[in-house]
């Protein structure tokens, strides 16, 4: 495989073809809250015309698709290339250029979704190809998969209707590599993304008479301080990962909202927070414990108002990726990309629940996770050109996991 390495190396600059691809994704607005079938659509007719063979899964409005599409024998096995099409709002965000409109200045592509993820998205799709061109010189012997999803960026949702497709239809590839940026070095473990809510319900009354009231932030505000006080425990005491930028397992509350007015007792109150573990911390542990100070807070309030009372739902959970630099799928990302070394991100992706799955997963595509999310987002056109040479490693040395 190190051989491999040395024949294909990337340029300055991904190819014209790539680079246009690129281009092309980003001008589809797929802001989450929207619809992304324009794109998927598109990915759908390009790859369809290679010869792939596809599938669309949808959310319940219809107004969203993931696309699953297999270059080669549609049979066990492969390796999926996958990405999500969705990227994060512009609301109130000051750029220089378009969001929507690639720009190119002095080596970087500037869009939203450059980084995060289009353009792993576009060298992929223009490797299609190169792939076809590997199978049939007999050098490329497996499958290639294409996973595109929708609202990776509000809690992994679009990607789980992916994989239970498959499941149910018997596709088992044998590994994944996510684009996510990383700057082309393999990631073997991100945290667990947990969020929750919290709805606090009390008694209306006048300020000046407070017995006569629940007062909802306030009993919202006992919860907070015990999330709190169970986060720096954990600081404190929790086994440290060195391998993550913060070593430990966080607890944040993010939002709140509640009460009309100083001078009445608030009736109700909500708030979110987020919970990061690490791979070794079951969120269930987490879990019982938040539902254990509700639940005697919850009998306090009945106490005062039986129609009171806490309701904490999670909103989104997202497994957490734990592969080993053994595994062979990592292995073989190590090999193609030339890197020694791999990492670990607090950042979560969908790669944790193609693990959790059976499909042995590795994160590593272009551009740096620091350029995502804010405006003049940009990838080095460099870091294109690397993950083209990357992909067309793959060309000449397929995924074998024995």
């Amino acid at each position: 495989m190190d051989t491999v390495a040395e024949r294909v190396s990337g340029g300055a600059a991904p190819s014209a073809a790539a680079l246009e691809m690129v281009q092309r994704l980003i001008a589809f607005p797929t802001v989450s809250r929207d619809s992304n079938l324009g794109l998927i659509e598109f990915a759908r007719d390009y790859l369809e015309h290679l010869g792939a063979k596809t599938r669309l899964t949808y959310d319940g409005s219809r107004k969203k698709a993931n696309l699953f599409a297999t270059l080669g024998a549609a049979r066990s096995g492969g390796l999926v290339l996958s990405g999500h099409t969705d990227v994060v709002p512009i609301d109130g965000q000051a750029w220089d250029s378009d969001p929507f409109a690639a720009h190119i200045h002095e080596g970087k592509l500037y869009a939203r979704g450059s980084a995060d993820m289009k353009g792993f998205i576009g060298v992929a799709l223009t490797s299609g190809q190169r792939f076809l061109d590997a199978m049939q010189a007999g050098t490329l012997e497996t499958p290639i998969h294409y996973a595109l999803s929708y609202d990776e960026e509000v809690g992994c949702l679009g990607v789980r209707g992916l994989i239970r497709d498959l499941e149910e239809a018997g596709i088992r590839p044998a590994g994944c590599i996510v684009g996510e940026p990383t700057s082309m070095q393999p990631i073997i473990a991100h945290k667990g993304t947990h969020r929750f809510r919290c709805m606090v319900s009390g008694r209306e009354a006048h300020s000046s008479y407070v017995t006569q009231g629940v007062n909802a932030i306030e009993y919202a505000a006992r919860v907070i301080v015990f999330i709190r006080e169970l986060a720096e425990r954990l600081a404190r005491e929790e086994t440290r990962n060195y391998g993550f930028t913060v070593p430990y397992t966080t607890l944040s509350t993010g939002t709140i909202r509640g009460g009309i007015a100083a001078n009445v007792v608030p009736k109700d109150c909500e708030f979110q927070f987020d919970v990061r573990t690490l791979p070794s911390m079951p969120l269930a542990t987490l879990q019982a414990q938040i539902e254990a100070c509700v639940e005697e807070l919850r009998a306090r309030m009945h106490a005062e108002d039986p129609d009171s009372g806490i309701e904490l739902v999670c909103a989104s959970s997202t497994q957490g990726l734990n592969a080993s630099e053994a595994d062979a799928i990592v292995r073989y990302a190590m090999a193609l990309t030339g890197r020694s070394e791999t990492g670990k991100v607090s950042y979560g992706t969908e790669a944790g629940l193609f693990q959790e799955a059976g499909i042995a997963s590795v994160i590593c595509g272009p551009g740096d996770i620091a350029q995502a999310h804010r405006p003049n987002e940009f990838v080095e056109l460099a870091e294109l050109a690397r993950c083209e040479a990357f992909l067309a490693r793959l060309a000449l040395a397929p995924f074998r996991p024995d």
